[in-house]
């Protein structure tokens, strides 16, 4: 009878080790509908179009990031992302067979998180977020020398009202006039996210178990 269960237990994690991996190679390769570049310059038109793909790559990442985290919350930290995102949506039955092929399940969205200086170390999502945006561009969160893609790009292309990070806490966070603030990875990686969303990573559990950095499921934004 044992040697009957372990067989099972090494044959699930090998069914959801390989689900995993061809979701993620779906989600890389995906091609997104035409005319998102047309309705992500409503929003912002001085957006050229390989900067346009910069966002999509952006976005790509945040379904990934998503994806190996357990389909746990994840909170959007960039705002021209999450704008896409939005119109990605409104083309409902693409987005609808997206989710069911990249996720199993369909990811609502919530708008980008606005930090208040008491969330910047209690954002659950935020932390899980860094934590594999950092693990997808193989940065050391803890010890990061560059932002991955998703929390540079806010600040690299300009963006009215976006969210701009450093990734060395000890650099000064001089402030643009047309950002919503500036924010530390540090504070991201100092807190017990950083150790414990590891113990999820590559899982397909959904919101099953809990971690230092539990969040709800099926969202972006907290």
């Amino acid at each position: 009878m044992v040697p009957i269960l372990i067989v099972l237990v090494i044959g699930l994690f090998f069914f959801l080790f390989f689900r995993v991996r061809n979701r993620e190679s779906y989600i890389r390769h995906y091609k997104f509908p035409q005319g998102l570049n047309r309705r992500l310059s409503k929003h912002h038109p001085h957006l050229t179009p390989e900067q346009f793909q910069l966002v999509v790559d952006g976005l790509r990442q945040f379904f990934v990031i998503y994806l190996k985290s357990g389909r746990k919350s994840i909170s959007m930290p960039s705002q021209v992302v999450d704008d896409l995102w939005h119109e990605f949506i409104l083309y409902t039955k693409a987005y609808q067979t997206f989710c069911h092929k990249a996720f199993g399940q369909f990811l609502h969205h919530t708008p980008a998180v606005v930090m208040t200086p008491s969330q910047k170390k209690s954002n659950a999502g935020l932390k899980r977020a860094w934590f594999y945006a950092c693990r997808d561009e193989n940065i050391a969160p803890n010890a990061a020398l560059k932002l991955p893609l998703i929390f540079a790009l806010d600040a690299q292309l300009n963006i009215a009202n976006g969210f701009h990070y450093v990734p060395d806490c000890k650099r000064p966070l001089a402030q643009a006039n047309n950002t919503v603030g500036i924010y530390c990875g540090g504070d991201f990686a100092n807190s017990s996210c950083g150790t414990s969303c590891s113990s999820s990573s590559d899982s397909d559990s959904g919101c099953s178990g809990s971690d230092g950095c539990s969040g709800g499921c099926g969202g972006g934004g907290d």
